[in-house]
This record gives C-alpha cells, sequence and structure tokens, in this order.
C-alpha cells in the first residue's frame, strides 16, 4: 500500500520517540524514589490494600498476582533500563518486531504502576504518556518507514491535549474571558519554579497578552494541524514555542514536554528530510496498524463528545488502558495560595511557649526565603497532592493522617520525600499543621528583606496530635 508510509516523517519520529522514551525514563526514576512511602507495604496508600478491594478488570497490573516493596522496585528499574535503551537507539538496532516488543513492554510496566497508584498517579499526564506510548508501538522503527495513520493520530492526542484544554478555559473561570487570569496564575499554580516571581511581576497588560497568546495557541492552531504542510509544521513549531514558555513558568511535570514530543513529530518534516526513501513496512505490519488505528478511532468516540459538552471532563480516562483519553488543565485559577505547613516539637506537652520547627519540602513553598526550585519534568507527587489539601482537607482526607503517623515515626521512607527533618535524633513528640496565605513579595520587599514569599496565618489544618493519639486511626 504506496499510501500507508511516508519517509518525509522519519525525523518527526525519532524526535517523538527518544524525548518519550526519556519520559519514560524520569517517570520509572520517580516511581522507585517514591513509591515506598506513597503506596509501598507500609506506605500511605498500601498497593496490597488496594488491590484487596478492587478488582484487576477495573485496574489491569501486575501487582495484583504479587506485591512485595522489592518486586516493585525491581518493576521500576526494568522500566528505567529498557527506557534508557530505547533512548540510547536500542529500538532502531533491532529487527521491527523486536523494536515493537520494547515499546509494548515499556507501556505495560508504566501501566502496572498507574493502576495501582491511587490518588499519587491522578494527574492528566500519565494517561498522556500512556497513550503517546501506545501508538509509540505502531510507529516502526529506523528499518522502515513511518506509518501515516500513526503519524495522524498522534496529532490527534495532541488536539485533543490543547483543544481540550483551550475549551475547558473558555467555558470554566471568567478571568479567562476578560484575559486577567494571569493575575494570579503564576502566583497560585500548584508548585512555582524558579522564574515564576519574575513572571508574576510581568506588567498586567503584558499578562493579557500572554492569555491571549494562550487562546490562540489552544483553540487556533489545534485545528491547524489537520491541515497540509507546511501550515501544520509551522502550528506544531508554535506549539513547542508555548510550552517552553510554560516550562519556563512553572513545575508541571512532563505534561509540556510530552506535548513537546508530539508537536515535534508534525513540526520536524519542516527541516529535514531523508537523503534516501525508506523501506516500506511488511504486511504484518500493515495490517497491526491498520487494526490498531481502527481501534483508537473507535474509542475516541467519547473523548470527542467529550469536547462538544458544556459539562466537559478533564483528565478522564475511559477505559482501564489508558488507551485514548480527553484532557485539560486549570478550567477555574486560584486567586489566592494557601498552603499547608507540618511542624513538630519534641515537648510532649504543648502550649503558647512551645518550640515548633516546620519541615521543608523539596517543592512546594515553606521557608519564605528559599527560591522555588524547577523540578519538572520529574514529578514530586506528594508536594502536588499538599496543594490539593490547601484548597480543601478532602483531597487529604485518604493520605494526611497517615503522613503525619509516619512523621511521628520519623519513618525513612516518608523523610526522604522531604527536603528537611528538623528531628534527625529522635522523632518529634507532637506534630501539628497550619494553613498559611503566601504571596510573591513585591521588588521592594524582596530587596529589603531577601524574602520571595510573604505569608500570614488563617487557620488550623490539623491540632497537635501524638502518637497515641494517631495509633488507631492508621
Amino acid at each position: 500500500m504506496a499510501w500507508f508510509s511516508d519517509s518525509g516523517y522519519w525525523l518527526g519520529r525519532l524526535v517523538f520517540q527518544r524525548l518519550l522514551a526519556v519520559l519514560y525514563l524520569l517517570a520509572f526514576l520517580a516511581a522507585l524514589r517514591q513509591f515506598r512511602a506513597l503506596m509501598g507495604a507500609r506506605g500511605m496508600l498500601p498497593v496490597p490494600e488496594f488491590v484487596a478491594r478492587v478488582p484487576f478488570r477495573l485496574a489491569p497490573s501486575v501487582f495484583h498476582w504479587r506485591y512485595s516493596d522489592r518486586f516493585f522496585a525491581g518493576w521500576c528499574r526494568a522500566g528505567m533500563v529498557l527506557s534508557a535503551a530505547v533512548a540510547a537507539g536500542v529500538a532502531d538496532a533491532v529487527p521491527l518486531w523486536a523494536s515493537m516488543v520494547l515499546w509494548a513492554v515499556l507501556w505495560a510496566l508504566y501501566l502496572s504502576i498507574v493502576n495501582v497508584g491511587q490518588t499519587w498517579y491522578s494527574f492528566g499526564w500519565e494517561s498522556l504518556l500512556l497513550e503517546s506510548g501506545c501508538l509509540a508501538v505502531f510507529l516502526g522503527n529506523a528499518d522502515t518507514a513511518p506509518p501515516v495513520l500513526i503519524m495522524w493520530l498522534l496529532r490527534w492526542v495532541l488536539f485533543r491535549v490543547e483543544f481540550g484544554a483551550g475549551l475547558i478555559k473558555m467555558r470554566g473561570d471568567r478571568c479567562w474571558r476578560d484575559l486577567t487570569c494571569l493575575y494570579y496564575h503564576h502566583e497560585t499554580q500548584p508548585m512555582p519554579g524558579p522564574l515564576s516571581w519574575f513572571f508574576h511581576h510581568l506588567p498586567k497588560p503584558l499578562h493579557k497578552v500572554e492569555v491571549a497568546a494562550n487562546h490562540v495557541a489552544q483553540l487556533v492552531l489545534p485545528v491547524l494541524l489537520f491541515t497540509p504542510q507546511p501550515i501544520a509544521g509551522w502550528a506544531a513549531a508554535a506549539m513547542v514555542v508555548t510550552q517552553l514558555w510554560l516550562v519556563l513558568s512553572g513545575n508541571f511535570a512532563w505534561l509540556n514536554w510530552v506535548t513537546i514530543a508530539l508537536a515535534a513529530s508534525v513540526a520536524a518534516p519542516l527541516w529535514a528530510q531523508p537523503d534516501t526513501p525508506l523501506p516500506a513496512p511488511p504486511l504484518w505490519f500493515e495490517v497491526l496498524v491498520l487494526i490498531a488505528a481502527a481501534g483508537v478511532v473507535w474509542l475516541s468516540y467519547r473523548p470527542a463528545r467529550n469536547l462538544l459538552t458544556r459539562q466537559q471532563m478533564m483528565n478522564t480516562s475511559y477505559e482501564a488502558l489508558h488507551l485514548v483519553n480527553s484532557y485539560g488543565a486549570f478550567g477555574s485559577i486560584t486567586r489566592v495560595r494557601r498552603e499547608i505547613v507540618i511542624e513538630g516539637t519534641a515537648d510532649a506537652v504543648t502550649g503558647p511557649g512551645t518550640t515548633w520547627q516546620a519541615y521543608e519540602f523539596h517543592g512546594k513553598p515553606g521557608d519564605v526565603r528559599r527560591v522555588p526550585r524547577q523540578f519538572a519534568p520529574y514529578h514530586l507527587r506528594l508536594d502536588w497532592l499538599m496543594w490539593f489539601a490547601a484548597l480543601s482537607p478532602a483531597y487529604a482526607r485518604s493520605w494526611f493522617v497517615p503522613l503525619v503517623a509516619r512523621l511521628l515515626e520519623n519513618d525513612r521512607d516518608t523523610l526522604r520525600l522531604l527536603r528537611t527533618n528538623p528531628f534527625p535524633d529522635l522523632p518529634p513528640a507532637r506534630i501539628r499543621a497550619r494553613v498559611f496565605r503566601y504571596r510573591f513579595t513585591t521588588w521592594r520587599e524582596l530587596r529589603e528583606t531577601g524574602a520571595w514569599w510573604h505569608r500570614t496565618e488563617e487557620r488550623e489544618f490539623l491540632a497537635p496530635i501524638g502518637r497515641s493519639a494517631l495509633s488507631g486511626r492508621r
């Protein structure tokens, strides 16, 4: 079938697959470093308890059949080794069938983690990585010309990511329509980066330009993806620029980078064509690709319908394999930033004279003099959930008390998720949590105090509590 493949997509496929493999590597690394405290056998939301109450058909995962912390760690390490090998080009150095197996194994390895990850893995970029990774299985390798159908399905994913985000903004918070959302967003986003303070202090007219440009990037450019080249390529290149702007202004795990990889698959043909045409793929591969493409089209009905409904849902998976999903972000913008500060004391009895010492996190704001750090595309899962908990205690109902219980024990795995432990020798006697209102300081305040944040206490989140009071609540 002459129409089936096109050598002109070779660079787009190469960039997409290599970048996707690197993101897989980071995802497995984050899982390895954080799982014991979050969902290990003694974690806050243990995997064994989850698989005992959720059937395999609702959350397919190897961990339904076997779980131990050692096995989970080995699973993550296997994913890291395989993704590093694919990023280095191994999938292009083996036969086509073996290349497909490598990509399929990567997808299955990460699916098993996501499906037992519970609230820690409830973010849209998990589904986006899996959906993109599934399509990568059918892209072929350097020995064959890329299949046109799969390259177009990558555009379909990119369209849903961007257009879904654009629609949910226009249907959501009024500040997106009056172009004022960025008066607040850089300050109140889940995890600001080192440049977020400076983005926040840009002139308000420029903030309005940013919002208007965002609407163009998410509501106009996605439509152009389905036009002929070079229009589609230049639209995708503009999307890459807008995504890099988001990378500079905040920490959104690998969401921006998967989007960049998808856009690069469309934009790359603008700059490079193969010296000689690549061979057409074998018939068996064409049959598999046609079946896969038909399956994606069939599963796209609900995500496509979701784009058209006024009750649009964002970051939703419609089946347990995360094959075709709906996406979207920041339909509403928080005007005020609130942070939960967790503190401990060595005093068994607390009172007005009690000395409290704060636990500091790696990514989320705490110490007002510490400039926010850049962590994306690495994902700090506990830091992100702490932001949601500050919005509403309901987000933390399942895991916050277990977190406090482990801090009262100086649990080694839990403390590895934090930047500082104020009680390195003996665990604290009691812990409390308070909610503070944070705002970025002004230029003058920064010069005079050296503080990037100003904070004021608002309310108590958790009254002082000791180990004995928690023994029956874990």
